[in-house]
């Protein structure tokens, strides 16, 4: 939640999602900031009771992408054409994009690239009324599963590329506690519903055993 930033991550790298105050899914991104305030992010990120799943995984998918945009606006500067000429989480996990619409190939870019055009992509995602209804009553498509299941796997990306290219800098600029506790949140949360197949988080498999393990 944005409560977990200090000024210095006002900066985005796109422009923040807004929920609009007053609807239902303010109210639910209100319930889970006061539960994760509580410190029990296993209890969190449940589905709050008499709740529309479809409803909590689109308020907390929303609310992701704009803490992987804070994280990711902070460190911008590190991550370059020249550092890092390819999108990777450490030297086995290479990505290359494609969004199934402009891009149907997949080509190999730089992170920065590649990210732009993830965010980008999450960004239309949310912003479309058809697959995130912002209005009372109006129903989620029957395939909102799949395509919030596909925004979480991306932006499990950009978490991974920060942690095995940019942790220094993150580290520099004091921000790794802010950087575990999103990772951490995220991670309960895709867990809780099973919204990432196992073999996507290999990139960060070692850390998310290591956060596991400390609650238990």
């Amino acid at each position: 939640m944005s409560f977990l930033f200090s000024n210095r991550s006002s900066k985005t790298f796109k422009p923040k999602k807004n929920i609009p105050e007053g609807s239902h899914q303010y109210d639910l991104l209100k319930h889970a900031e006061a539960t994760l305030g509580s410190g029990n992010l296993r209890q969190a990120v449940m589905l709050p009771e008499g709740e529309d799943l479809n409803e909590w995984i689109a308020v907390n998918t929303v609310d992701f992408f704009n803490q992987i945009n804070m994280l990711y606006g902070t460190i911008t500067e590190f991550c370059t054409e020249i550092s890092c000429a390819v999108m990777s989480a450490g030297p086995r996990y290479e990505y290359h994009w494609a969004d199934g619409t402009n891009i149907k190939k997949p080509i190999k870019c730089s992170a920065p690239k590649y990210i732009d055009y993830l965010m980008t992509w999450v960004q239309d995602q949310l912003d479309d009324e058809t697959l995130f209804p912002s209005k009372i009553g109006v129903p989620f498509p029957k395939n909102f599963l799949s395509v919030a299941k596909t925004i979480l796997k991306r932006l499990f990306r950009v978490y991974a590329h920060i942690y095995h290219q940019h942790f220094d800098s993150v580290m520099q600029l004091q921000e790794e506690a802010h950087l575990n506790t999103s990772f951490k949140h995220f991670i309960y949360f895709i867990q809780e519903f099973s919204l990432i197949d196992r073999r996507e988080l290999a990139p960060l498999q070692d850390l998310i055993e290591k956060l596991g393990s400390k609650d238990r």
